[in-house]
């Protein structure tokens, strides 16, 4: 469907979700101008006048902060099948899962990627240097 050249990801077994700063299947242009399948951790750098917090969902690409990301070599597809949305309902949010049709085929939204230095991971299992992001 993606017009993959190389398959990075290995043997990737099923994925039934992915959350924030967890590792999902991307797919982009290699350094080489193929299409490759790889892995990266779901959540940009956030603008650090916000506290720099994971963003996985970039809305606003007028802002400034996205606009270094916005060219095609930081561009790529990130596959789905199905994906949830939290409406901030009381006493708890409520979860809406989304899909094309009820046989959830494979497509992809469009995102950004970039090379990041930092850490990410949980507060009990911080991970330390360089991080491949998309969002």
């Amino acid at each position: 469907l993606f017009a993959i050249d190389r398959d990075l990801t290995g043997n990737l077994p099923p994925m039934p979700g992915v959350f924030t700063d967890y590792p999902a299947p991307i797919v982009r242009r290699g350094d080489d101008g193929e299409r490759e399948l790889t892995m990266m951790r779901w959540g940009m750098p956030g603008p650090p006048q916000f506290g720099g917090a994971p963003i996985t969902n970039i809305r606003n690409t007028t802002s400034p902060h996205w606009r270094r990301w916005l060219r095609p070599e930081s561009r790529c597809l990130v596959p789905f099948t199905s994906f949830c949305e939290y409406a901030d309902t009381k006493p708890k949010k409520t979860a809406t899962w989304f899909a094309l049709d009820d046989s959830r085929p494979l497509c992809a939204f469009a995102g950004i990627w970039t090379t990041w230095n930092g850490v990410r991971g949980t507060k009990a299992k911080p991970v330390e240097g360089e991080h491949h992001l998309y969002g």
